[in-house]
């Protein structure tokens, strides 16, 4: 949308996730503003890790619409690998990538091409000190943690200019990015290595001191899938500027409804507010109405966003349940009696939750209006609340029409004096032109000779445009061969390539080493200092790091490994701030499995819970 005049238009982004090259084009056709993807090392996915060719293959095609692809190198690094990493990061500036999201503060300490560096939300960035202070030190965006309040985001814009980039939809971690040993000390596997293991959605039973069992065999930690579409809005006005999409080990699928999902409220947002804009270019077709519950879905929440959660934890499950369809009516031999109105497909996958609360989950393989034919029949109870999880329907249409993405041109076709001409424009206002010679032979009907210019001019598949408007006002009736038409529409459409190549915005940056006072208090682990160049860094800022990061001397004993905002005591009705009194040995309490006990503290002053590794 344009701006008021004399005012530039403030961009909006939407970022979506790529596991790989396919996932990556998905999100670019689907309305992707910037995709983020893992490059093939140092990424904080390890299991999604791509080669620099295939990141160069989905620069170029992202760049046709002006989108942006940003590499992932934002694991800790060691002393053996910063010279990889170094090298690693040119090949992906020579490959067009547009940006580096990077955790490891060494990165800065390096001979860097000037190329932007985003702060990963595993930086830990919770307040406006900590934004001021990466701003000052050369990166060009920072990405907000998941447990920020909007309040707290607002207060983050009022300390820096840097821009601002927050998750909107996808899985939450438990604990503060960055901050969480819990994997690294139950696993050995570290998530600010690219590892994590998840203990997070594992299965625990809540205990007191006394081992009095206050919750049995659920998941107090794993959290439902966020969603903050709905507080768009808010979010820009805050003055976040990029939107984030989680997810990058998730399937095309997912990646294609969540997009879409997301582009039509942000389309909606921009258009409701003056001075607002898009980050790139071309209109998206779909084929399917997205719907965030039909490919992924843990529940929804707003988590943080107006202060301390309330509904984020989902003890039952931590695996997808998908969409609600109805309830089960009754139960007969080998079929159930659907309520509900939704209507199911042979090969959907459908769960519900027993009696005791355990998920259970089959495959529809006959559907007869009400009756339900289920590979399991013996799971079903009457009463029971039933979910689609696997919609076959709308996977096989997602499958088989996928979203297009077409940049709008219109197109001139004029007679000059020695041939015709062809001129194309993009809603940016980019032209190109065609001149070419050619004998004119004259014809009977002019308006035969129009309608074929603009049957040529308008066959623009396999390219990112889409002919919005061919103007064809031939004086006189000509005859022009198919071949030479054809010829003249693949010279603009190059030559719209070349000129739009330079128009593409860009945000060089080079990094220029300077001493400003590291704000923080911590000088110990937490900072997450794992090789040399990161602790010059940081010595540079005024911060003597007096203990490495952990994954160089394992987790003893004692040591906070998660720490969140969703409190186990809080949702057992134990908090005392709201009047909760449980039994005198109702504190402390632990999470316990069939290995270990991990004890839990409780700041109510900050309202946030901690999770102590026993050993």
């Amino acid at each position: 949308m344009a701006a008021g005049k004399g005012c530039a238009a403030r961009a909006l982004e939407l970022s979506a996730p790529a596991r790989d090259l396919a996932c990556g084009v998905a999100a670019i056709d689907a309305g992707a503003d910037s995709v983020y993807i893992g490059a093939r090392a140092f990424g904080a996915r390890l299991a999604a890790g791509n080669p620099t060719e295939e990141i160069r293959r989905l620069a170029d095609y992202a760049h046709r619409f002006h989108a942006r692809v940003y590499a992932a190198l934002n694991t800790v690094l060691y002393d053996a690998e910063l010279d990889a990493a170094r090298e690693l990061i040119h090949e992906l500036y020579a490959a067009g990538a547009d940006a580096l999201i990077v955790q490891d503060m060494g990165i800065l300490e390096m001979d860097l091409p000037p190329i932007p560096l985003f702060a990963s939300t595993q930086a830990d960035i919770r307040d406006g000190r900590k934004a001021r202070f990466l701003e000052e030190v050369g990166f060009s965006r920072v990405i907000l943690a998941r447990e920020l309040t909007l309040d707290e985001i607002r207060e983050i814009r009022a300390r820096t200019a840097v821009e601002l980039e927050c998750f909107i939809a996808g899985a939450l971690c438990a604990g503060v990015s960055g901050q969480c040993r819990f994997s690294l000390a139950v696993c050995g596997r570290s998530a600010n290595r690219g590892e994590c293991a998840q203990p997070c959605r594992g299965r625990y039973s809540v205990e007191d001191a006394g081992g009095r069992i206050l919750e049995r065999d659920r998941h107090p930690l794993s959290l439902r899938d966020l969603d903050l579409v709905p507080r768009l809005l808010d979010l820009v006005q805050a003055g976040v500027t990029a939107f984030k999409i989680e997810g990058r080990l998730k399937d095309a699928a997912y990646v294609s409804n969540m997009t879409a999902y997301c582009r039509r409220a942000l389309d909606a947002v921009i258009g409701s507010v003056p001075g607002l804009a898009r980050a790139s270019d071309g209109e998206v077709s779909l084929s399917f109405e997205p719907d965030p519950e039909r490919t992924f879905s843990r529940g929804r929440t707003g988590y943080c966003i107006e202060g301390r959660p309330e509904d984020a934890v989902f003890p039952l499950t931590p695996k997808s349940i998908g969409k609600p369809v109805g309830t089960v009516a009754a139960v007969r031999k080998d079929h159930f009696i659907l309520r509900g109105g939704a209507s199911l497909n042979n090969g959907d996958g459908i769960c519900l939750f027993d009696r005791r609360g355990a998920l259970r989950g089959t495959f529809v393989t006959r559907a007869r209006g009400e009756r339900i034919y289920p590979r399991d029949p013996r799971i079903f109870c009457a009463g029971a609340a039933l979910y689609r999880n696997r919609d076959r329907g709308f996977l096989a249409a997602l499958s088989r029409t996928p979203p297009t993405r077409r940049i709008p041109v219109r197109v001139v076709f004029r007679e000059t004096r020695a041939g015709f001409s062809a001129v194309a424009t993009d809603p940016r206002g980019v032209a190109a032109r065609v001149e070419a010679a050619a004998e004119k032979v004259p014809a009977r009907s002019i308006a035969k000779a129009a309608a074929a210019i603009q049957a040529h001019f308008s066959k623009l598949g396999g390219t990112p445009y889409a002919a919005s408007a061919v103007d064809a006002a031939l004086s006189r009736p000509l005859l022009l061969k198919a071949s030479f038409l054809n010829a003249m529409r693949r010279e603009l459409v190059a030559r719209l390539d070349e000129a739009r190549s330079p128009a593409r915005p860009g945000k060089a940056r080079a990094i220029v080493p300077n001493r400003v006072p590291y704000p923080g208090e911590e000088r110990d682990h937490r900072l997450n200092v794992s090789n040399r160049l990161a602790r010059r860094f940081y010595a540079r800022h005024g911060a003597v790091v007096v203990a490495d990061a952990l994954e160089l001397s394992g987790v003893p004993a004692g040591t906070t490994v998660l720490t969140a905002r969703a409190c186990v005591r809080k949702r057992l009705g134990l908090c005392p701030r709201r009047g909760g009194e449980g039994p005198p040995s109702a504190a402390p309490l632990f999470l316990a499995d069939a290995r270990r006990r991990h004890r839990l503290e409780f700041d109510c002053d900050r309202c946030e819970m901690r999770v102590v590794f026993q050993g």
